[in-house]
């Protein structure tokens, strides 16, 4: 106690004296904690924001991966990092072409808002920076891109190289699997793999990073004498093995689509990839080499993240840009709303997390548009209020996630002279499509729950009228809330 305020008590009377040394407490109190308390916040450290590794695949079906429980295809690297993550086995694209995809990806959004429905077509300015890369280079991300961009003219993709800190990205499709003045051999999908090693290994630790990674496997090179050309170190996996085809590819299925469909550009290539078993057999074993080609990359970036002491704290995402449909319907690539056209593999790692606080499989259907808004997410960046998506970090984390989607709107619209446009409505256990350009009107009606496989049309009669009338409201009025 301070000697002049012991030597003034005794002159105080008994009652004022204890006041007196009520308050002298109180001070003291008060003066310990802003010289202890406040300085001890001011040297703590906020928790580092992760790095964010996103992986998008070409036309990967949702179930030709190993943690999809396909029993064929060799994908242990992804299969690896499933198992320290959470799977959505219900993932789905709103739009089941690479440039809309691509482009819902990036901005959160469906076609319906971003209004890039066809290989031409750029974001604005203004679109650009509400996407995911351009606001996290703002919020002082260290951002990359490798591989097929798939928005815009090509002169417009390479525009693109000023709007990231590593730029790798590619017009177009993305070029051949095999380039002829490459005297190596060297494969786009270990081109895309080293490029990948190249931004890792210039990663500042101290800086979070975002790396999107676009590999163009498995999508076909249209026209190629060889359409899905394999690293040629994997020329002879799958060899002894017989694919069974899927359930779907059968010619009883096929004349079960409507007309439009059966003459489409799905059936022409379906005639020269699938038309005999011998092909099937041939192009799907190709198709399953190009997967098991992208995993190897997916491994050794793996390596490089733990060299460089980057794994504990980087979330992964894994996923596709669309389905692909492997001779299901009589009918090969995508655009279409059946399943294996919009459904697509998806898990997010975060390698800040123990795997056992992780690893499992849980069923809400999540949509492409989702990712954008789970980045930012986990960045600590407000996503914009034109983001249509929703984060899933919540479910990652096992938190309560409130009122989330049962339904959602489905659209395609690209290529009318070839592909019949379609628009519908997934919900968990109805799928309702319309072709909105033909002439009386052309619809498809499913009971998931009782035909996943999508067999019987149930428009004709009257035993389901009322659940069709209900979805026909619900596509007249979803296709004005997704504007």
């Amino acid at each position: 106690m301070d000697q002049r305020l012991a030597v003034a008590l005794p002159l105080l009377g008994e009652r004022a004296g204890m006041r007196a040394i009520q308050n002298t407490i109180l001070v003291l109190s008060c003066l310990a904690l802003v010289l202890f308390v406040q300085p001890l916040n001011a040297t703590q450290t906020p928790e580092p924001r992760p790095n964010l590794l996103y992986i998008l695949a070409d036309d990967l079906r949702w179930d030709a991966v190993g943690f999809m429980e396909n029993r064929v295809v060799q994908t242990p690297n992804l299969d690896r990092l499933a198992k320290r993550g959470t799977v959505f086995p219900n993932a789905f694209v709103t739009t089941s072409i690479c440039c809309v995809s691509r482009a819902s990806i990036l901005a959160g959004q469906s076609e319906r808002r971003h209004r890039i429905a066809n290989f031409a077509t750029a974001f604005t300015t203004e679109q650009w920076s509400q996407t995911y890369p351009a606001l996290l280079r703002q919020a002082g991300y260290r951002t990359g891109f490798i591989g097929k961009f798939g928005v815009g003219t090509d002169a417009a993709v390479r525009a693109m190289a000023k709007e990231f800190d590593f730029w790798r990205g590619l017009p177009g499709q993305g070029g051949l699997f095999f380039t002829t003045n490459d005297a190596t051999r060297t494969h786009a999908t270990a081109r895309m793999g080293n490029q990948a090693l190249e931004f890792l290994n210039a990663a500042d630790t101290g800086k979070p990073f975002c790396l999107s990674i676009s590999f163009t496997a498995p999508h076909a090179r249209d026209g190629q004498p060889r359409e899905f050309a394999p690293d040629l170190r994997d020329e002879s996996l799958y060899a002894d093995v017989t694919i069974t085809p899927p359930v779907a590819a059968t010619v009883e299925f096929h004349q079960r689509l409507p007309e439009t469909v059966r003459k489409s550009e799905g059936r022409k290539r379906w005639e020269h990839r699938f038309a005999t078993p011998e092909m099937f057999q041939a192009t799907v074993k190709d198709y399953y080499r190009l997967i098991t080609g992208l995993d190897r990359e997916v491994g050794r970036i793996l390596a490089v993240l733990d060299e460089r002491g980057l794994t504990t704290n980087t979330v992964i995402v894994f996923t596709s840009d669309n389905g692909f449909a492997l001779g299901d319907r009589g009918l090969a690539d995508k655009w279409f709303a059946y399943e294996e056209s919009i459904r697509v593999p998806l898990f997010i790692a975060d390698l800040r997390q123990p795997a056992r606080k992780q690893a499992r499989s849980i069923n809400p259907m999540v949509l492409n548009i989702d990712i954008a808004p789970t980045l930012l997410d986990y960045a600590g960046v407000p996503a914009p209020r034109e983001m249509q998506g929703r984060s899933l970090r919540g479910f990652v984390e096992k938190r309560q996630v409130s009122d989330w989607r049962t339904e959602w709107f489905y659209e395609h619209h690209y290529g009318p002279e070839i592909i019949p446009p379609s628009e519908g409505v997934r919900t968990e256990r109805w799928k309702y499509i319309r072709y909105v350009n033909e002439s009386p009107v052309i619809e498809e009606l499913y009971d998931l729950k009782r035909d996943p496989i999508e067999q019987r049309n149930l428009v004709a009669g009257t035993k389901y009228a009322r659940t069709l009338a209900q979805l026909r409201e619900r596509w007249k009025s979803m296709g004005e809330e997704w504007r």
